[in-house]
């Protein structure tokens, strides 16, 4: 059996002189040297992923592996087609030789594989801080005036200079673009605010008119209502007095015409008659002026009333004006309790090593509850 060990510096690491690839794929262990040949060369081989030709290298030294796998397989597989009765052995040293060449391949490549990876990284997280600031300014358009506020002196801090190695031209558009959008962002999101405090406050405004006119009102019904009822009171007293007054004029009249008719039979039973109708006529003027007094205490009674009701109702609306006004200065409490919650959590997260503008966005989407399961503790 004749097997070749090529020179360092040709393409291939082993080759096999014709006529003997049958008794290297099948005796057992013909292949162990060409294996452990590829061995001695990977082990010797002590190149400097530090420097760009020492990569190089790398990658050459992989590719001739990967070529000493090519070529032998090729060969296992030619004698495979040519001796079909012994497939089974030449395949097995096929996978073999896949196996144990991959492997070592990768070895071979693997501070490469891990230098590219490292440099992939480094790109991405470059690439990633400049997308953060070409994103900065498009948040949606209810994001407050703090949270924008944050993320623009966020981006103002940031230092441009030759720490951001190869990207610094697009560090520095990104950051001029994230500072004006995000001035324009706040500037807006400002004007959002002052106009929603306005409206709250034409709303507010309306409301206590509305309050204060049905107020009015209600004051204004109770007081015709209690005038009304005064004046039918006084009315059905006057009508009362004045009927009974005509009875006794007619009562009267009538009773001097029998005391006429009788004037000469019954003239002391006439007189006597006479002075008891000038007693009922004195007890009914007595009597009417009685009830025209109580009349008029009445009215006054239904006066007091009216104005004690206008005094209690005026009242109710001082204390309800009262409670709106220590609620909302409990909300403004409540406003100014989860602020400072909020930057502590903010803190601590940013302290946990996440960056500030996310930090700030992770605490703003948590307290409008748009995170499922997460909850900030108020």
């Amino acid at each position: 059996m004749s097997i070749d060990i090529a020179e360092p510096k040709t393409k291939d690491l082993v080759t096999i002189a014709p006529g003997t690839a049958l008794t290297v794929f099948t005796t057992e262990g013909a292949i162990d040297p060409l294996l452990e040949h590829v061995r001695r060369e990977i082990d010797a081989f002590k190149p400097s992923i530090a420097t760009a030709k020492g990569r190089k290298e790398i990658a050459s030294m992989a590719r001739r592996v990967a070529d000493s796998k090519v070529y032998l397989e090729s060969v296992g597989k030619k004698l495979a087609d040519e001796q079909k009765e012994i497939p089974k052995k030449i395949d097995a040293a096929r996978k073999r030789i896949r196996d144990t060449l991959d492997k070592w391949r990768d070895e071979v490549r693997a501070p490469l594989t891990e230098w590219e990876d490292a440099e992939e990284a480094r790109i991405a997280k470059h690439k990633g801080a400049i997308q953060r600031l070409e994103h900065a300014g498009r948040e949606p358009s209810d994001c407050s005036p703090v949270v924008l506020r944050a993320a623009l002196a966020n981006a103002q801090q940031m230092i441009i200079g030759p720490h951001l190695e190869e990207f610094e031209a697009e560090y520095a558009r990104a950051k001029d673009g994230a500072v004006a959008r995000l001035g324009a962002a706040i500037a807006a999101a400002e004007r959002r605010e002052a106009e929603a405090a306005e409206l709250a406050r034409l709303r507010k405004e309306a409301e206590e008119r509305a309050e204060r006119d049905r107020i009015a009102a209600i004051e204004r019904a109770a007081a015709d209502k209690a005038r009304a009822e005064a004046e039918a009171t006084a009315k059905a007293e006057r009508e009362a007095a004045e009927r009974r007054e005509l009875d006794l004029k007619l009562a009267a009249e009538r009773a001097e015409r029998e005391a006429k008719e009788r004037e000469e039979a019954i003239v002391r039973e006439a007189e006597e008659a006479r002075q008891r109708e000038a007693l009922a006529a004195e007890r009914g003027r007595l009597d009417a002026e009685r009830r025209e007094l109580e009349l008029q205490r009445e009215k006054e009674a239904a006066e007091r009333r009216a104005a004690e009701t206008e005094a209690r109702l005026k009242r109710e609306a001082e204390q309800a004006k009262a409670r709106d006004e220590a609620d909302a200065r409990a909300r403004e409490a409540d406003i100014e309790h989860r602020r400072s919650i909020n930057r502590e959590a903010m803190a601590a997260l940013v302290k946990g090593g996440l960056d500030e503008t996310y930090a700030m966005l992770a605490v703003s989407l948590i307290a409008e509850r748009k995170i499922p399961r997460v909850t900030i503790s108020y």
